[in-house]
Protein backbone atom coordinates (compact mmCIF):
# COMPACT_ATOMS: atom_id res chain seq x y z
CA UNK A 1 0.00 0.00 0.00
CA UNK A 2 1.61 3.04 -1.14
CA UNK A 3 2.14 5.61 2.11
CA UNK A 4 4.21 8.87 2.66
CA UNK A 5 4.84 10.52 5.79
CA UNK A 6 5.02 7.82 8.09
CA UNK A 7 5.57 8.61 12.05
CA UNK A 8 6.50 6.51 14.52
CA UNK A 9 7.02 7.01 18.09
CA UNK A 10 8.55 4.96 20.81
CA UNK A 11 5.02 5.05 22.86
CA UNK A 12 2.93 4.32 19.18
CA UNK A 13 1.93 0.94 18.90
CA UNK A 14 0.54 0.32 15.20
CA UNK A 15 1.60 3.17 12.71
CA UNK A 16 -0.33 6.10 11.60
CA UNK A 17 -0.69 5.57 7.56
CA UNK A 18 -1.75 9.14 6.78
CA UNK A 19 -1.99 9.59 2.90
CA UNK A 20 -4.55 6.35 2.95
CA UNK A 21 -7.53 8.38 1.14
CA UNK A 22 -10.10 7.34 3.78
CA UNK A 23 -9.26 8.26 7.38
CA UNK A 24 -9.72 5.02 8.80
CA UNK A 25 -10.31 5.61 12.87
CA UNK A 26 -12.28 4.50 16.62
CA UNK A 27 -13.74 5.49 18.91
CA UNK A 28 -11.31 5.79 22.05
CA UNK A 29 -11.19 5.81 25.58
CA UNK A 30 -10.81 9.67 27.50
CA UNK A 31 -10.00 8.04 31.24
CA UNK A 32 -7.60 10.62 32.93
CA UNK A 33 -8.80 13.54 30.94
CA UNK A 34 -10.32 14.60 27.69
CA UNK A 35 -6.97 15.67 25.95
CA UNK A 36 -6.05 11.89 26.64
CA UNK A 37 -8.30 10.42 23.72
CA UNK A 38 -6.01 12.41 21.18
CA UNK A 39 -2.92 10.41 21.94
CA UNK A 40 -4.89 6.92 22.60
CA UNK A 41 -5.75 8.09 18.86
CA UNK A 42 -2.58 8.53 17.50
CA UNK A 43 -0.99 5.29 19.54
CA UNK A 44 -3.33 2.96 17.46
CA UNK A 45 -3.25 4.04 14.31
CA UNK A 46 -6.37 6.41 13.74
CA UNK A 47 -6.68 8.81 11.44
CA UNK A 48 -9.82 10.39 12.73
CA UNK A 49 -11.03 9.31 16.26
CA UNK A 50 -14.55 9.69 17.89
CA UNK A 51 -14.96 9.97 22.07
CA UNK A 52 -17.37 10.90 24.87
CA UNK A 53 -17.44 14.35 25.87
CA UNK A 54 -18.63 13.35 29.34
CA UNK A 55 -19.63 10.19 30.85
CA UNK A 56 -22.58 8.70 28.63
CA UNK A 57 -24.78 7.60 31.31
CA UNK A 58 -25.17 10.21 33.53
CA UNK A 59 -26.92 13.56 33.13
CA UNK A 60 -24.74 15.80 34.66
CA UNK A 61 -21.07 16.33 34.52
CA UNK A 62 -18.35 18.64 35.99
CA UNK A 63 -17.12 21.35 33.49
CA UNK A 64 -14.41 20.50 31.16
CA UNK A 65 -11.14 22.36 32.80
CA UNK A 66 -9.42 25.07 30.82
CA UNK A 67 -6.51 22.79 31.45
CA UNK A 68 -7.58 19.96 29.38
CA UNK A 69 -9.22 22.02 26.92
CA UNK A 70 -5.44 23.89 26.22
CA UNK A 71 -3.96 20.47 26.73
CA UNK A 72 -6.33 18.95 23.97
CA UNK A 73 -6.02 21.68 21.30
CA UNK A 74 -2.21 21.59 21.77
CA UNK A 75 -2.45 17.42 21.53
CA UNK A 76 -4.46 17.60 18.16
CA UNK A 77 -1.83 20.58 16.89
CA UNK A 78 1.35 17.47 17.77
CA UNK A 79 -0.78 14.89 16.29
CA UNK A 80 -1.91 16.31 13.09
CA UNK A 81 -5.33 16.12 13.91
CA UNK A 82 -8.04 18.84 12.57
CA UNK A 83 -10.55 19.03 15.22
CA UNK A 84 -12.82 20.09 12.54
CA UNK A 85 -12.53 17.78 10.34
CA UNK A 86 -10.75 14.56 11.76
CA UNK A 87 -13.23 14.32 15.01
CA UNK A 88 -16.69 13.06 15.22
CA UNK A 89 -17.66 12.88 19.15
CA UNK A 90 -20.78 11.19 20.17
CA UNK A 91 -23.62 12.35 21.73
CA UNK A 92 -24.75 11.09 25.30
CA UNK A 93 -27.18 7.90 25.26
CA UNK A 94 -29.83 9.51 27.49
CA UNK A 95 -30.67 12.21 24.94
CA UNK A 96 -34.50 12.26 23.14
CA UNK A 97 -35.70 14.93 21.40
CA UNK A 98 -38.51 13.26 20.13
CA UNK A 99 -39.71 12.45 23.30
CA UNK A 100 -43.39 13.79 23.64
CA UNK A 101 -42.91 14.28 27.50
CA UNK A 102 -42.15 18.13 27.97
CA UNK A 103 -40.17 17.56 30.74
CA UNK A 104 -38.03 14.60 29.15
CA UNK A 105 -36.77 16.70 26.06
CA UNK A 106 -36.36 19.64 27.55
CA UNK A 107 -34.20 18.02 29.99
CA UNK A 108 -32.54 16.38 27.22
CA UNK A 109 -32.35 19.56 25.01
CA UNK A 110 -29.79 21.26 27.78
CA UNK A 111 -27.49 17.85 28.24
CA UNK A 112 -27.37 18.85 23.91
CA UNK A 113 -26.24 21.78 24.57
CA UNK A 114 -24.09 21.22 26.96
CA UNK A 115 -22.35 18.74 24.92
CA UNK A 116 -22.00 21.16 21.96
CA UNK A 117 -20.91 23.80 23.76
CA UNK A 118 -18.10 21.81 25.22
CA UNK A 119 -17.55 20.50 21.30
CA UNK A 120 -16.86 24.45 20.36
CA UNK A 121 -14.42 24.91 23.70
CA UNK A 122 -12.40 22.13 21.99
CA UNK A 123 -12.86 23.29 18.41
CA UNK A 124 -14.33 20.60 17.46
CA UNK A 125 -16.82 20.68 14.35
CA UNK A 126 -18.94 17.71 14.11
CA UNK A 127 -21.17 15.73 16.73
CA UNK A 128 -22.48 12.66 16.20
CA UNK A 129 -26.62 12.36 17.72
CA UNK A 130 -28.79 9.54 17.83
CA UNK A 131 -31.87 11.04 16.33
CA UNK A 132 -34.37 9.80 19.47
CA UNK A 133 -37.53 8.10 19.81
CA UNK A 134 -41.14 9.04 19.97
CA UNK A 135 -41.83 6.05 22.07
CA UNK A 136 -44.71 3.58 22.01
CA UNK A 137 -47.64 4.64 20.71
CA UNK A 138 -46.10 8.61 19.66
CA UNK A 139 -46.88 10.75 16.73
CA UNK A 140 -43.49 9.88 14.25
CA UNK A 141 -44.10 12.96 11.63
CA UNK A 142 -44.38 15.21 15.42
CA UNK A 143 -41.38 14.00 16.19
CA UNK A 144 -39.62 14.52 13.51
CA UNK A 145 -40.50 18.27 13.64
CA UNK A 146 -39.65 18.32 17.42
CA UNK A 147 -36.23 17.24 16.63
CA UNK A 148 -35.85 19.47 13.26
CA UNK A 149 -37.09 22.34 15.93
CA UNK A 150 -34.70 21.92 18.42
CA UNK A 151 -31.68 21.58 16.01
CA UNK A 152 -32.64 24.72 15.04
CA UNK A 153 -32.84 26.12 18.48
CA UNK A 154 -29.38 25.03 19.51
CA UNK A 155 -27.91 26.51 15.78
CA UNK A 156 -29.06 30.00 17.11
CA UNK A 157 -27.28 28.82 20.99
CA UNK A 158 -23.79 28.27 19.24
CA UNK A 159 -21.79 29.12 16.67
CA UNK A 160 -20.66 26.50 14.54
CA UNK A 161 -20.76 23.26 15.23
CA UNK A 162 -22.56 20.70 12.77
CA UNK A 163 -24.98 18.30 14.17
CA UNK A 164 -24.36 14.97 12.50
CA UNK A 165 -27.45 12.42 12.51
CA UNK A 166 -26.65 8.99 12.82
CA UNK A 167 -29.53 6.24 11.00
CA UNK A 168 -30.96 3.77 13.43
CA UNK A 169 -31.44 0.18 13.41
CA UNK A 170 -34.82 -0.43 15.13
CA UNK A 171 -37.86 0.36 13.27
CA UNK A 172 -39.00 2.14 16.71
CA UNK A 173 -37.26 4.55 16.46
CA UNK A 174 -36.76 8.17 14.11
CA UNK A 175 -33.43 7.03 11.65
CA UNK A 176 -33.98 3.44 10.45
CA UNK A 177 -35.49 4.30 7.20
CA UNK A 178 -33.12 7.27 5.47
CA UNK A 179 -36.38 9.10 4.75
CA UNK A 180 -37.03 10.23 8.74
CA UNK A 181 -33.19 12.21 8.15
CA UNK A 182 -34.21 13.80 5.21
CA UNK A 183 -37.05 15.15 6.49
CA UNK A 184 -35.60 16.18 9.58
CA UNK A 185 -32.39 17.91 7.35
CA UNK A 186 -35.49 19.90 5.02
CA UNK A 187 -36.76 21.35 8.61
CA UNK A 188 -33.19 22.93 9.06
CA UNK A 189 -32.80 26.49 8.76
CA UNK A 190 -29.28 26.40 8.60
CA UNK A 191 -27.99 23.03 6.85
CA UNK A 192 -24.31 24.03 6.42
CA UNK A 193 -24.69 22.78 9.71
CA UNK A 194 -26.48 19.80 9.73
CA UNK A 195 -25.02 16.35 8.29
CA UNK A 196 -25.26 12.40 8.38
CA UNK A 197 -23.19 9.50 9.96
CA UNK A 198 -24.17 5.90 8.40
CA UNK A 199 -23.55 3.25 10.17
CA UNK A 200 -23.21 -0.18 8.47
CA UNK A 201 -24.30 -2.12 11.74
CA UNK A 202 -27.24 -0.02 11.59
CA UNK A 203 -28.10 -0.30 8.12
CA UNK A 204 -27.70 -3.91 7.67
CA UNK A 205 -30.15 -4.37 10.70
CA UNK A 206 -32.65 -2.07 9.15
CA UNK A 207 -32.78 -3.88 5.79
CA UNK A 208 -30.38 -2.38 3.86
CA UNK A 209 -28.06 -4.99 2.48
CA UNK A 210 -24.04 -4.45 2.16
CA UNK A 211 -22.95 -7.58 1.49
CA UNK A 212 -22.13 -7.54 -2.37
CA UNK A 213 -20.42 -4.51 -4.42
CA UNK A 214 -24.08 -4.54 -6.04
CA UNK A 215 -25.88 -4.03 -2.93
CA UNK A 216 -23.75 -1.52 -1.56
CA UNK A 217 -23.81 0.38 -4.54
CA UNK A 218 -27.69 0.39 -4.59
CA UNK A 219 -27.76 1.41 -0.86
CA UNK A 220 -25.32 4.41 -1.89
CA UNK A 221 -26.96 5.69 -4.60
CA UNK A 222 -30.16 4.95 -2.35
CA UNK A 223 -28.30 7.51 0.43
CA UNK A 224 -27.75 10.21 -1.92
CA UNK A 225 -30.79 10.14 -3.56
CA UNK A 226 -33.34 10.00 -0.82
CA UNK A 227 -30.64 12.87 1.12
CA UNK A 228 -27.65 13.42 -1.22
CA UNK A 229 -23.63 12.92 -0.60
CA UNK A 230 -23.11 17.11 0.47
CA UNK A 231 -24.68 16.02 3.99
CA UNK A 232 -22.22 12.71 4.39
CA UNK A 233 -20.62 13.60 7.60
CA UNK A 234 -19.12 10.39 9.09
CA UNK A 235 -19.20 6.80 8.97
CA UNK A 236 -19.28 3.96 11.57
CA UNK A 237 -17.95 0.86 9.97
CA UNK A 238 -19.41 -1.84 12.32
CA UNK A 239 -19.89 -5.87 11.38
CA UNK A 240 -23.43 -7.06 12.88
CA UNK A 241 -24.28 -9.64 15.00
CA UNK A 242 -27.88 -9.82 14.26
CA UNK A 243 -29.46 -10.91 10.30
CA UNK A 244 -30.42 -8.68 7.88
CA UNK A 245 -33.73 -6.80 8.98
CA UNK A 246 -33.24 -7.84 12.68
CA UNK A 247 -33.87 -4.60 13.55
CA UNK A 248 -31.61 -5.03 16.28
CA UNK A 249 -28.49 -2.76 17.40
CA UNK A 250 -25.89 -5.33 17.67
CA UNK A 251 -22.26 -4.07 17.00
CA UNK A 252 -19.93 -7.10 16.27
CA UNK A 253 -15.86 -7.29 15.50
CA UNK A 254 -15.19 -7.31 11.02
CA UNK A 255 -15.92 -10.25 9.31
CA UNK A 256 -17.23 -12.13 12.21
CA UNK A 257 -21.12 -10.86 12.09
CA UNK A 258 -23.94 -11.69 9.18
CA UNK A 259 -22.01 -8.33 7.02
CA UNK A 260 -19.02 -10.59 7.07
CA UNK A 261 -15.28 -9.43 5.92
CA UNK A 262 -16.21 -8.97 2.17
CA UNK A 263 -18.91 -6.02 3.33
CA UNK A 264 -15.52 -4.31 4.38
CA UNK A 265 -13.02 -5.72 1.61
CA UNK A 266 -15.60 -3.51 -0.65
CA UNK A 267 -15.74 -0.76 1.62
CA UNK A 268 -11.95 -0.12 1.64
CA UNK A 269 -12.19 -0.13 -2.31
CA UNK A 270 -14.77 2.03 -2.65
CA UNK A 271 -13.92 5.33 -4.77
CA UNK A 272 -16.50 7.31 -3.92
CA UNK A 273 -15.06 11.07 -3.53
CA UNK A 274 -17.83 11.34 -0.69
CA UNK A 275 -16.21 8.27 1.42
CA UNK A 276 -12.55 10.61 1.39
CA UNK A 277 -11.71 12.90 4.61
CA UNK A 278 -15.05 12.49 6.78
CA UNK A 279 -14.38 10.16 10.06
CA UNK A 280 -14.22 6.76 9.16
CA UNK A 281 -14.94 5.30 12.94
CA UNK A 282 -14.79 1.58 14.34
CA UNK A 283 -17.05 1.07 17.54
CA UNK A 284 -16.97 -2.60 17.40
CA UNK A 285 -16.87 -4.55 20.66
CA UNK A 286 -13.99 -4.38 22.63
CA UNK A 287 -11.70 -7.46 23.43
CA UNK A 288 -11.65 -8.40 26.84
CA UNK A 289 -8.52 -6.97 28.27
CA UNK A 290 -6.90 -4.99 25.23
CA UNK A 291 -9.14 -1.94 25.43
CA UNK A 292 -8.25 0.76 22.69
CA UNK A 293 -5.48 -1.57 20.93
CA UNK A 294 -8.16 -4.13 19.61
CA UNK A 295 -9.34 -0.64 17.22
CA UNK A 296 -5.48 -0.66 15.99
CA UNK A 297 -5.63 -4.47 14.55
CA UNK A 298 -8.42 -3.45 12.87
CA UNK A 299 -7.35 -0.17 11.67
CA UNK A 300 -4.40 -2.08 10.19
CA UNK A 301 -7.09 -4.78 8.78
CA UNK A 302 -9.30 -2.32 6.77
CA UNK A 303 -5.61 -0.67 5.58
CA UNK A 304 -4.41 -4.17 4.63
CA UNK A 305 -8.28 -4.92 2.44
CA UNK A 306 -8.09 -1.88 0.60
CA UNK A 307 -6.30 -3.35 -3.23
CA UNK A 308 -7.60 -6.44 -2.32
CA UNK A 309 -9.72 -8.45 -4.65
CA UNK A 310 -12.66 -11.12 -3.73
CA UNK A 311 -10.32 -13.96 -5.64
CA UNK A 312 -6.96 -12.89 -3.94
CA UNK A 313 -6.05 -16.02 -2.05
CA UNK A 314 -4.90 -13.60 1.04
CA UNK A 315 -8.16 -12.71 1.43
CA UNK A 316 -10.10 -15.82 1.00
CA UNK A 317 -7.86 -17.14 3.46
CA UNK A 318 -8.92 -14.27 6.15
CA UNK A 319 -12.44 -14.07 5.41
CA UNK A 320 -13.42 -18.00 5.62
CA UNK A 321 -10.69 -17.60 9.31
CA UNK A 322 -12.85 -14.76 10.72
CA UNK A 323 -16.58 -16.28 9.06
CA UNK A 324 -15.51 -19.51 11.38
CA UNK A 325 -14.31 -17.91 13.93
CA UNK A 326 -17.66 -15.78 14.58
CA UNK A 327 -19.81 -18.82 12.93
CA UNK A 328 -21.87 -19.96 16.35
CA UNK A 329 -22.65 -16.90 17.57
CA UNK A 330 -24.31 -16.43 14.29
CA UNK A 331 -26.51 -19.26 14.56
CA UNK A 332 -26.92 -18.82 17.77
CA UNK A 333 -29.02 -15.08 16.19
CA UNK A 334 -30.23 -16.91 13.63
CA UNK A 335 -32.02 -18.95 16.00
CA UNK A 336 -33.37 -15.78 17.83
CA UNK A 337 -34.17 -14.08 14.85
CA UNK A 338 -36.53 -17.01 13.78
CA UNK A 339 -38.01 -17.20 16.77
CA UNK A 340 -38.86 -13.28 16.75
CA UNK A 341 -39.98 -13.33 13.11
CA UNK A 342 -42.09 -16.34 14.70
CA UNK A 343 -43.85 -14.26 17.11
CA UNK A 344 -44.24 -11.37 14.60
CA UNK A 345 -46.21 -13.42 12.63
CA UNK A 346 -48.41 -14.75 15.46
CA UNK A 347 -49.09 -11.21 16.57
CA UNK A 348 -49.68 -10.03 13.40
CA UNK A 349 -52.20 -12.58 12.85
CA UNK A 350 -53.89 -12.59 15.88
CA UNK A 351 -53.82 -8.57 15.24
CA UNK A 352 -56.05 -9.17 11.84
CA UNK A 353 -58.26 -11.42 13.45
CA UNK A 354 -59.25 -8.99 16.27
CA UNK A 355 -60.02 -6.45 13.33
CA UNK A 356 -62.04 -8.75 11.21
CA UNK A 357 -64.30 -9.57 14.35
CA UNK A 358 -64.35 -5.90 15.08
CA UNK A 359 -65.62 -5.09 11.85
CA UNK A 360 -68.05 -8.00 12.17
CA UNK A 361 -69.65 -6.65 15.64
CA UNK A 362 -69.79 -3.12 14.30
CA UNK A 363 -71.42 -4.36 10.74
CA UNK A 364 -73.85 -6.51 13.24
CA UNK A 365 -74.96 -3.61 15.56
CA UNK A 366 -75.83 -1.45 12.50
CA UNK A 367 -77.89 -3.93 11.08
CA UNK A 368 -79.44 -4.87 14.37
CA UNK A 369 -80.39 -0.64 14.95
CA UNK A 370 -81.59 -0.22 11.45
Amino acid sequence: MPATNRIMKESQKFERIVTNGLKFGAHVSTTGGISNAVTNAYNIGCNSFAMFLKNPRRWDAAALKPEEIEKFKENCKKYNYDPLKDILPHGQYFINLCNPNSEAHEKSYRTFLDDLKRCESLGIGNYNLHPGSVLKGGDHEKGLKQLASYINKVHKETEFVKIVLENMASDNVVGCKLEDLRDVIEMIEDKSRVGVCIDTCHSFAAGYDLRTEESCKEFWGHFDEVIGYKYLSGIHLNDSKGPLLSNRDLHQNLGLGFLGLEAFRIFANNKLDAFKNIPIILETPYNTGVGDEHYGEEIKLLEWLNGKTNDDEEFKEKEQNFSNKGSQERSEQSKKFEKKQVKRAADKEKAAKGTKRAKKGGIDSFLKKN
